[in-house]
């Protein structure tokens, strides 16, 4: 055998926002959470982890490159999602490559990994489950592992929380479990993306930068110190996931906005009653919530649901393509770019919305109306890095065109 070949397999994950929210673990080893939650998958076309990863025998070490920058793989988490997958190796035959390889060799050979999210890391956009998602789903069919999503699910849990629930398109629902290791703490599909595709997401990235406090500390943190945290997992949750659940099989949007909302507010409020306490919201996100808040109140039925992840980042759910109009106006009017920052690097995803908007130039956003709800609307200019136009989307899927590839097929090395 020419031990110089390489087998190599690139996927796409996409990231995903709860709307019910995973907040505390009652095991920080396994990652597993005190609460069920469930969170929309958001179309990988705008917001996911491209992941590459290769095996062969030329390799001497596991390596790992994240945003084309060579990151250590020293860390327990990743650790245990590559000992969780090599344990599920099975045997390989690749024709094309005339190779055969046992499961026995294939979980001792060295792994070259290379992913890049096409969004910011580490800020709030839930960066680690799409790469967590990401780095299992292709591990596994490197590997011809047998196990389903669902399962592997189980496994992404042990990398970030958040991860399981990147297995999957549409609503999912990451079931806490009961038994001690973990094996029923996983995610479950409730609808695929095509159930309720009316709507319409818009993302408000208020920071990119890196947050002040991680959500690793910042839950560890609420576990041992908030009162609060106690209670919503305990009563508040367990009632809210099975109205949460009723309501998307429903396409009931009042149901579910009233929920979203007041389950996010209640994820910081937590945060505000850890010691001490944690700010991931700031004074833009307040804004954008005001703003939500006075437009659904002056409508018969609420227009938009608003949530917020651990960071100042909104996600705005539109009920339909009309409402996401006339809240990407009223935004652009509250939070207009700066005079020199080109419109098509302010609003990215889909473009097509600003065409809707009657948006082609900045000119067009000076000339905004004020939103009438609210007299006198003063303007923060600046005080949005950009906004992502989005919908609920697939779950991961191998990309079969050699050219996506991150690594290159001869030396395992990235491009």
């Amino acid at each position: 055998m020419d031990e110089k070949w390489v087998r190599m397999v690139t996927a796409q994950t996409p990231t995903n926002i709860a709307v019910i929210k995973y907040w505390g673990k009652r095991d920080e080893t396994l990652i597993l959470p005190v609460n069920d939650s469930i969170s929309v998958t958001l179309d990988p076309a705008h917001l996911c982890t491209t992941t590459t990863v290769a095996v062969s025998p030329a390799f001497d070490q596991d390596r790992m490159w994240l945003n084309g920058k060579e990151i250590s793989l020293s860390g327990g988490r990743f650790q245990n999602c590559l000992r969780e997958i090599r344990a599920r190796a099975c045997d390989i035959e690749d024709e094309e490559k005339g190779i055969k390889i046992s499961k026995e060799d294939l979980g001792k050979m060295h792994l070259h990994i290379a992913s890049y999210n096409n969004f910011p890391t580490a800020a709030g956009l839930a960066s680690s489950a799409a790469g967590f998602a990401c780095l299992v789903f292709s591990l596994a069919k490197l590997m011809n592992a047998k196990e389903d999503n669902s399962e592997l699910s189980a496994i992404a849990r042990q990398g970030s929380g958040s991860a399981c629930r990147s297995l999957f398109g549409g609503f999912v629902k990451w079931i806490m479990g009961k038994a001690d290791d973990g094996r029923d703490s996983l995610a479950v599909q409730l609808v695929d993306e095509k159930h309720w595709e009316d709507l319409v997401i818009i993302i408000a990235v208020v920071s990119s930068r890196q947050k002040e406090t991680s959500s690793t500390s910042g839950m560890r943190e609420s576990v041992e110190t908030s009162l609060l945290l106690q209670h919503r997992a305990k009563e508040v949750v367990p009632k809210r996931i099975v109205k949460m659940e009723e309501a998307i099989q429903k396409r009931d949007f009042a149901s579910f906005s009233q929920l979203t909302c007041t389950d996010s507010n209640q994820f910081h409020a937590v945060c505000l009653d850890t010691c001490p306490p944690i700010f991931y919201m700031n004074d833009t996100s307040h804004r954008i919530i005001s703003c939500v808040e006075k437009w659904n109140r002056s409508e018969e039925t609420p227009q938009v649901a608003y949530t917020f992840d651990a960071g100042p980042n909104a996600v705005l759910i539109s009920h339909n393509r009309k409402a996401a109009v006339q809240l990407l106006q009223k935004l652009l009017y509250y939070f207009p770019p700066d005079s020199n920052t080109d419109l098509n690097s302010y609003v990215i995803g889909d473009k097509s919305i600003l065409k809707d908007a009657g948006i082609e130039e900045l000119k067009d956003v000076e000339a905004l109306p004020a939103p009438p709800e609210i007299k006198d609307a003063p303007r923060f200019r600046g005080d949005v890095s950009y906004f992502i136009c989005t919908r609920p989307g697939r779950g991961p899927v191998l990309l079969a065109d050699e050219s996506q590839a991150l690594l290159n097929p001869v030396t395992g090395l990235p491009k």
